[in-house]
């Protein structure tokens, strides 16, 4: 117990004094979280929308594909992708391997269901009677789409913070892409991975802190963006 005691008021220590390597760690995450969380967004709220709005053949087989992809592992996505980014991989040229980048692009895969999954279901969800109103209205299919995410925004904001968190902790795509270099690619928890290995208990809680910490902040400005909507 001693060492949990000791490591806490050492993990306050480095946070307060602005320690370089810890907050290397911290920075890192929040640009690759961000990355991701915004290529992601892009590609799978429209994704969604037309998943939960539109009925076509196939429809109930693809949803059952999105949603199995919910679970997929990570240290799964990963291997896809190192192979990708290889030197024997088609996008080996890039230079995207053991980048911040390379991992934003795993992670991306990784939040990407997520997004689509709660969206078609946000979007599903809707009144029924909104479709028929805004066709009555004459609206334009990018009106009826932006009426819609509008009207959905509760579950799209559920949707954010759901990737994000899953982004946020995840640890076999920064590891096995990234490569946890130091000062470079590593992020919080491959970082708090090497460091409890080495029994360095104080950088590992402190970051752990920095962790829960910006998943109290992502959850916090939900909560304040629902009671503003």
């Amino acid at each position: 117990m001693d060492f949990l005691i000791s490591g806490f008021l050492e993990a306050i220590r480095l946070l307060s004094v602005g320690d370089a390597e810890t907050f290397a760690a911290i920075f890192a995450t929040i640009r690759v979280a961000g990355l991701s969380m915004s290529v992601s967004l892009l590609i799978g709220i429209p994704l969604g929308y037309l998943l939960g709005y539109l009925d076509f053949p196939g429809k109930r087989s693809l949803r059952m594909v999105v949603d199995t992809l919910l679970s997929l592992p990570t240290v799964f996505i990963g291997l896809m992708v190192y192979a990708l980014l290889s030197n024997r991989g088609p996008l080996g040229e890039m230079g995207l391997l053991f980048t911040l980048t390379g991992i934003a692009i795993g992670q991306a895969i990784l939040a990407l269901p997520i997004i689509i999954a709660l969206t078609a279901s946000a979007v599903e969800s809707l009144d029924a009677s909104l479709r028929l109103t805004l066709m009555t209205l004459g609206a334009s299919p990018g009106r009826i789409f932006l009426t819609s995410i509008r009207e959905a925004r509760h579950g799209l904001l559920t949707a954010a913070v759901t990737a994000t968190g899953r982004v946020l902790t995840e640890v076999g795509i920064s590891m096995m892409v990234g490569g946890n270099i130091k000062w470079h690619t590593r992020t919080i928890t491959t970082a708090i991975a090497l460091e409890t290995n080495k029994g360095q208990f104080a950088t590992g809680i402190a970051l752990g802190l920095v962790l829960l910490a910006l998943a109290f902040g992502v959850n916090l400005s939900l909560s304040l963006l629902r009671r503003r909507g």
